[in-house]
């Protein structure tokens, strides 16, 4: 694929690669003073699974192999790169080096966040020895940079359940195991969070990245943080606060107070959205738009490209998506909340299957 430049991104990336399926976000961060402005490009969700020795599943290899390259051929250059978590499946070393490999291929600097995959194995002791501290910020350009870990659980259910890190990495990788427990950041964390939004100025826009998404979906499937509150109650002070999440797998957009929450999409599959569970009631938000169902049949259905244009600290975004409408989700001002009105009108026919 041609390199693409400034100008083509900005010109209408909501229809610049309709039918492509990069599995890689471009965010553009616009300031006034354009000499502030910058990018960064976010891939997620490899879940690089390994089969025996050197055999790993290959869709998911060719995700994040494909993500790499064409992060690769971004122009402008990204100022970093966010990798937003679940390098592996299984947590396993072998996989973590693996999906880490494919990754050392990225030209640019890469912050990462972990994952709940990457984690429950041996506590995160391997992806923390290759990869460092699993929260951090720091400053870039006039915005205040987030990471957060945002899987952990109660320590009764961490450190007393399980005869193996294998048998409880087997618990929280099936996501809707009804033996899993709910994510969380925790005390000790979000000690650290307020210590470091304290020398923050609030009117300096803050993005914070975690795995899980700092609200409460859908139970079931973990679609959940048990302390999103209390963060939300951190970042409250701040004029325009943007969380950018993974796990999910699918497009999920909403508004919080002064906080806009978006997903983005994974480079191994697509996960069905939760209207599609009959077991159990929806959770949703009521900000929440959701869209078509991913199509669990279509490997890459809900793997595409965003290209994320923030101005003024509100999100809006691109999405290319195969088999399925352009969609683009901007900030109104004057609803307060993220809105895709022209996918509210023109909705293409539900997927059914059986």
């Amino acid at each position: 694929m041609n390199s693409l430049n400034r100008r083509d991104l900005l010109k209408g990336a909501g229809v610049l690669l309709a039918g492509a399926t990069l599995p890689v976000s471009l965010i553009e961060m616009a300031f006034a003073d354009s000499s502030r402005n910058f990018t960064f490009a976010y891939i997620s969700d490899s879940h690089i699974q390994q089969i025996k020795g050197n055999k790993f599943v290959r869709n998911w290899d060719r995700g994040l192999i494909r993500a790499v390259a064409e992060a690769n051929l971004l122009n402008p250059r990204p100022d970093f790169i966010f990798y937003g978590g679940d390098i592996a499946q299984l947590g396993k070393k072998a996989e973590i080096d693996h999906g880490l490999e494919i990754l050392s291929g990225l030209r640019d600097k890469v912050h990462y966040v972990m994952g709940e995959h990457d984690y429950y194995l041996d506590l995160g002791e391997y992806w923390r020895s290759q990869l460092g501290p699993d929260h951090y910020s720091f400053d870039h350009k006039g915005m205040h940079f987030v990471v957060l870990n945002s899987i952990l659980t109660y320590d009764d259910w961490t450190y007393n359940r399980w005869a193996s890190g294998e048998e409880r990495m087997g618990v929280m990788a099936g996501l809707d195991d009804h033996r899993g427990s709910p994510f969380m950041v925790g005390a000790r964390q979000r000690e650290w969070l307020k210590k470091d939004l304290a020398k923050v100025d609030v009117n300096t826009p803050v993005t914070i990245f975690s795995h899980s998404p700092l609200q409460k979906i859908f139970r079931n499937w973990n679609f959940w943080t048990e302390d999103a509150e209390q963060i939300q109650a951190l970042l409250k002070p701040f004029k325009k606060v943007n969380v950018f999440y993974g796990h999910v797998h699918q497009i999920q957009y909403n508004q919080i107070g002064n906080i806009s929450f978006h997903a983005a999409m994974a480079t191994a599959w697509p996960w069905p959205y939760p209207q599609s569970n009959a077991r159990a009631e929806s959770y949703l938000p009521k900000l929440t738009v959701p869209m078509n169902r991913a199509d669990p049949f279509f490997e890459r259905d809900a793997t595409g490209w965003q290209y994320i244009d923030i101005h003024s600290g509100n999100a809006t975004m691109h999405f290319s998506l195969p088999d399925n409408s352009p969609r683009t989700v901007a900030f109104n001002p004057a609803t307060g909340r993220p809105e895709d009105v022209t996918y509210q009108e023109h909705r293409i026919p539900p997927q059914f299957h059986y």
